[in-house]
């Protein structure tokens, strides 16, 4: 799965320019990266979202255990790849049928989230159980909410192709052919929301979460990690 995004809607982590700036190597445009995709996969399904988004998917080579979805309702469009453990839980807690599969519910959730939730976001995908990635884009308000499930076992990864848009796909090797060292794995047990305005772990929401420059052998221009929690020492 594959979404681009233009500065206007999220503005390009200083972590990931920083890493690009380092170590410049060759990129392409975002136009271009979603072309390589649609060309490299026929079957492909590509979204466009104005002139700002872009998203695309296929089913080509999914695992049949983590496969990849995507719906769109109320203007609300989300790429999941994966499954949930606790499907059938999260179904009876947001009011929805049998039917309803994993890219619907986290549209659902979003839309709780969004309009009546007395909770911070990190409750609401900490409640996810399962491997997963997703991507949700709320064109009613331009809001992006991205995460990936606490122990990586979908991979996503993000970057910035040649005109600042910001990419993020579940194929490492597509977006550095785009981004160059301007990329990461997107790290594990986080989501990043525009309307929140940073990353952050939903499983320890308070911990800060810092890039470090990543090797030079490494595919990646830098590694996101959470820090652990301060260790205060009394003494008597």
């Amino acid at each position: 799965m594959l979404g681009v995004f233009s500065s206007s809607i999220v503005a390009p982590p200083d972590e990931l320019v920083a890493a690009g700036c380092r170590t410049p190597s060759p990129k392409i445009t975002a136009e271009a990266l979603v072309n390589r995709f649609t060309q490299r996969y026929p079957s492909a399904v590509s979204v466009h979202v104005g002139d700002q988004v872009q998203l695309a998917y296929t089913h080509h080579g999914e695992s049949p255990l983590q496969p990849r979805s995507f719906a769109v309702k109320d203007e609300i469009f989300c790429l999941f790849e994966g499954a949930l453990d606790n499907l059938g839980s999260l179904r009876q807690q947001y009011g929805l049928g049998k039917s309803a599969n994993e890219v619907v519910l986290v549209i659902e959730a979003y839309k709780a989230l969004r309009d009546r939730a007395p909770y911070p976001p990190s409750h609401v995908v900490g409640h996810l159980s399962g491997n997963f990635a997703f991507i949700v884009f709320d064109k009613s308000t331009s809001n992006l909410f991205v995460a990936s499930d606490q122990f990586g076992k979908v991979p996503l990864s993000w970057g910035i192709t040649a005109d600042g848009f910001v990419a993020f796909a579940d194929d490492a090797e597509l977006l550095k052919g785009a981004c160059g060292k301007s990329l990461a794995s997107f790290p594990q047990g986080c989501f990043f929301s525009t309307a929140v305005g940073e990353l952050i772990s939903f499983e320890n929401p308070k911990n800060k979460i810092t890039a470090v420059p990543a090797p030079e052998e490494e595919i990646w221009g830098a590694t996101f990690k959470v820090e652990s929690p301060a260790v205060l020492a009394f003494t008597k």
